[in-house]
């Protein structure tokens, strides 16, 4: 536990999620000068590949690339993620010791329990934070939930889309810091397999993503609140 504050932390269920949800994102908010942070909840020691050790050296490597501050793990059971109060309570450690301001989490739905299921729990970890009397540590409740949508099949439109047009080489650099992951492998988490490499296939789906907002490489987000536009005549992404 650290009680080093951060401005945007990621959540993902396996040391290697956040970089591949949100990496690109990380690197640009690091590049803006927020700190950040991320939260893997287990060390994946159910995965086929790699062991927990050799995934938690790929996770510092990956981590440092991205310029990411503070990177932590929650200890939970890899393929036993439950959403239970005292898993909560953990989670509500985390977030206080944090104090990030915005939580970047797993879509809600998921080909991998965990990754719904950590939708769930850190959603709720989220708003039972901000309680005075719910758990130990002085309360403290994100601002704003962003959930990732990166490789998403599913009919829902991102809210936005985060140009990681420059970052996209490090996002790159820091998926493929996890060899033991990675390396010769055409799918993981929710990409599924279309017969290129799996670096090929996130090229190709963040230039998709990039092309929604006219820009080389992007990555999609969802929220469950409207988006408020201060300056309608400043908006970028053209339409005709």
């Amino acid at each position: 536990m650290t009680d080093h504050s951060v401005d945007v932390l990621a959540i993902g269920p396996h040391p290697d999620d956040a970089e591949l949800l949100c990496g690109g994102t990380l690197a640009r908010c690091a590049d803006q000068g927020y700190r950040t942070g991320i939260l893997d909840l287990t060390r994946g020691e159910t995965g086929t590949r790699g062991n927990p050790e050799l995934r938690a050296s790929e996770a510092a490597a990956a981590a440092e690339i991205l310029g990411v501050s503070v990177r932590l793990n929650a200890d939970l059971p890899d393929a036993g993620i439950t959403n239970d109060r005292a898993t909560r309570e953990h989670i509500v450690g985390f977030l206080r010791a944090l104090t990030p301001r915005v939580v970047i989490l797993p879509f809600t739905r998921g080909r991998h329990p965990d990754h719904r299921l950590a939708a769930e729990l850190c959603g709720d970890a989220c708003f039972l934070s901000g309680l005075a009397r719910f758990g130990s540590g002085s309360p403290h409740r994100p601002h704003k939930l962003l959930y990732a949508m990166a490789f998403r099949e599913d009919p829902v439109k991102p809210t936005f889309v985060v140009d990681i047009t420059e970052q996209f080489g490090r996002k790159m650099e820091a998926i493929q810091a996890f060899t033991s992951q990675f390396e010769g492998v055409q799918q993981a988490g929710e990409a599924f397999p279309t017969g290129q490499s799996l670096y090929d296939l996130i090229d190709v789906q963040s230039r998709h993503y990039g092309s929604l907002i006219r820009r080389g490489y992007g990555e999609p987000f969802y929220t469950d609140e409207t988006v408020e536009i201060d300056d309608v005549a400043a908006m970028r992404v053209r339409s005709l």
